[in-house]
């Protein structure tokens, strides 16, 4: 049986790669690990480190085809990333100009969550842990 241990990294093909690696990097403040021009292929794919732990890949490719991503679409929903204090999380996303729904209960975990999009739409969620 297989059993994995961990999520080792998570893999976003982008539009716009200057706009999308700002938005990781300076709104969401992730760490660049590593960034690579691929000639061959002519595309970048850089390494972000979330709180030192998981990894998220942007890849960018000459012309991607959109993806559907709303309504719920069928595939990968979205990004949860967890946060100590949503509101604050919240706020300083919305000082960056981006735009976040209004904070929400979670009628299961009794937990605060939230949602916003990257430059290309991809839907990211906060939730408060």
């Amino acid at each position: 049986m297989l059993r994995p241990k961990k999520i080792h990294h998570i893999a976003v093909i982008v539009s716009d790669y200057s706009k999308s690696k700002e938005f990781y990097t300076e709104i969401l403040g992730l760490k660049i690990l590593q960034e690579v021009y691929r000639k061959e292929r002519g595309s970048y794919k850089l390494d972000l480190a979330v709180n030192d732990m998981y990894q998220i890949e942007l890849f960018s490719f000459p012309n991607p085809p959109a993806r559907t991503s709303r309504p719920e679409a069928c595939g990968l929903r979205h990004i949860a990333f967890e946060v100590e204090n949503i509101e604050a999380s919240a706020e300083a996303l919305t000082i960056k100009g981006v735009e976040v729904e209004p904070i929400r209960i979670d009628p299961f975990t009794e937990k605060k969550f939230t949602f916003f999009a990257d430059p290309d739409g991809l839907p990211i969620e906060l939730y408060e842990g």
